[in-house]
């Protein structure tokens, strides 16, 4: 096997396989030669080239958030390292592990003039679990490199090893020159169920379970649909939650958006118990910081945000441990909180497809047609702004989905959907406005698109969703908000080799769904132009009709 024959790049390398991290996203530079030569030449590293570091580190981040598994970035010294950090916001907000590894200039070409030098160490420092920065001459490292590389994966999160190398950069050896010991961890310790709360559970009459950012968990999934079988237990579902029953309420704005103050007070729990990552909807953050409940538990073994203003207890257990010991519990008998809201839902859906049935092409009706010719076995990735809003309004049935929420920006949308599709056996189709696409399109700079990949493009022309909050529109300045482009996806396409095609009719959206899907020798992408002047009165129509 080929080495750098820089002993620092080999004890990287070296801790990443003890560590288990094999997936290595490179971004191409010099001072990161050493470490380029060592991934690449390993035998059990899976290695991708991607230009353009923020493409590359969102990239990065899809590829560990479907795996569950850290994965590495390696990019050279200056400027290409802060490209990373709009993916490292949101790893450490999303609780993905993810491993920073930046070559660096040694410390005494800091601050003389040297080019492609900047200030590297502790970049990151609002936004890591753990920074660490190397020297290249000292062999006493491994416990440092390991002790991060460990964090990473334990606590969900970036780290960052900041590496310096003096040149030359591009030596080779036959020779490994480092030795790692193995070292053991302990896996973080679980609180067991605090017996205190059972008597509160058994006793509350109004118990709201609010699920935010989550995986698919069958377990967990049948666990909470016999919680639910209990009348004073009501469950909120977001898009991103990926858990599923009949009894849970999966469009919470649909349901909230026109409630007076009397449907709120009725709805307020006594009890809220949160858990899963950040919570899409404004307006049941907003109901729940005005009405708040007696108790808020929020169930992580790492994390808990006082999102709602009225955190009690962070019970720090797996939520399968935690709601399994709730599900053995005598459920309460004299509780109306459950059947009444879903009695609501229920009417609430059945004005969402009156009003969907005369709705004219507008995003809404897309999105419905969108929704309702998804395959049945297929992965969704959706872009953040109005996107992920419309999408709330949807039942996804049961179609794993996933968005960026932990920052909520656009900037990275595309790349981590194809950074996740990558390992995905089913098909990923990914849902994205035009400003998120055309902010991200270096993303489709990428040798690692998937055929079957599809990209639905919802052209809108602009930042839509600043037609829909308030303010904006009564500001004089709404061109600044909303930045209409009057672009069109179809040469991106065109230089980047994917099949396009465009639609501005609901008849030309139907036909163009029929074969959208099927099998082709390249990613496809659809651009459904819609009527900007017409989707936010639309929206308004739709939330009075539901009243």
């Amino acid at each position: 096997m080929i080495y750098s024959d820089k002993k620092l790049a080999q004890r990287i390398v070296e801790c990443c396989v003890q560590q288990q991290i094999t997936q290595v996203v490179i971004s191409p530079g010099s001072r990161n030669a050493p470490l380029t030569i060592g991934f690449t030449n390993h035998s059990e590293m899976e290695t991708y080239s991607i230009v353009d570091e923020r493409s590359a580190a969102f990239f990065a981040l899809g590829l560990a958030q479907f795996t569950k598994k850290a994965c590495a970035l390696v990019c050279t010294s200056g400027s290409a390292l802060l490209n990373y950090y709009p993916a490292v916001a949101e790893a450490f907000y999303s609780q993905i592990p993810l491993v920073i590894i930046s070559a660096d200039r040694p410390a005494d070409r800091i601050d003389i003039g040297d080019g492609q030098t900047i200030r590297q160490r502790n970049v990151f420092a609002n936004h890591i679990l753990e920074s660490v920065n190397l020297a290249e001459v000292e062999d006493s490292q491994n416990e440092l490199i390991l002790d991060a590389l460990q964090r990473a994966t334990t606590m969900k999160g970036p780290v960052h090893l900041n590496v310096p190398f003096d040149e030359p950069l591009y030596g080779t050896t036959e020779a490994l020159q480092v030795t790692l010991h193995k070292k053991s961890y302990e896996n973080p310790r679980h609180e067991s169920f605090p017996t205190a709360l059972e008597g509160i559970w058994k006793t509350t009459q109004k118990k709201l379970i609010l699920v935010g950012v989550h995986e698919p968990n069958p377990i967990l999934n049948t666990v909470l649909n016999e919680l639910a079988k209990d009348p004073s237990v009501l469950i909120f579902t977001e898009t991103t939650a990926n858990l599923h029953g009949a009894s849970f309420v999966s469009c919470i704005d649909q349901l909230i958006f026109s409630l007076d103050e009397a449907g709120f007070a009725a709805l307020q729990p006594m009890l809220l118990i949160s858990f899963g990552g950040m919570v899409i909807s404004k307006r049941i953050k907003s109901f729940l910081r005005s009405y708040q409940p007696a108790q808020h538990w929020h169930i992580d073994p790492i994390r808990a945000y006082d999102t709602y203003f009225c955190l009690n207890k962070h019970v720090k257990m797996d939520p399968i441990d935690f709601f399994t010991r709730l599900s053995q519990l005598a459920p309460m008998k004299d509780s109306t909180y459950r059947d009444y809201w879903l009695e609501q839902k229920n009417r609430k859906k059945r004005k969402h497809h009156q009003f969907l049935a005369k709705a004219p092409f507008c995003d809404l009706k897309v999105f419905q047609i969108i929704t309702e010719s998804l395959p049945r076995q297929c992965a969704l990735q959706i872009a953040n702004s109005s996107v992920i809003r419309y999408a709330q309004l949807f039942d996804m049935n049961g179609r794993t989905t996933h968005c960026n929420r932990g920052t909520s920006g656009i900037d990275g949308s595309t790349s981590t959907a194809i950074g996740a599709a990558l390992k995905n056996e089913q098909q990923t189709v990914f849902i994205t406005g035009d400003v998120s696409f055309f902010y991200d399109s270096n993303a489709l700079w990428n040798s690692y698109i998937k055929k079957d990949f599809r990209i639905i493009i919802i052209n809108n022309n602009g930042g839509g969703i600043f037609k829909i909050i308030p303010g904006p529109d009564q500001s004089t300045a709404l061109p600044y908000f909303e930045t209409p482009h009057g672009l069109t996806a179809e040469h991106l396409c065109t230089m980047f080799r994917l099949d396009y095609a465009a639609v501005t009719s609901l008849e030309e959206l139907i036909e163009s769904l029929e074969d959208f899907y099927t099998a082709s020798e390249r990613p496809k992408v659809l651009e459904i132009f819609t009527p900007s002047d017409k989707n936010a009165q639309m929206l308004k129509d739709y939330f009075r009709f539901l009243v």
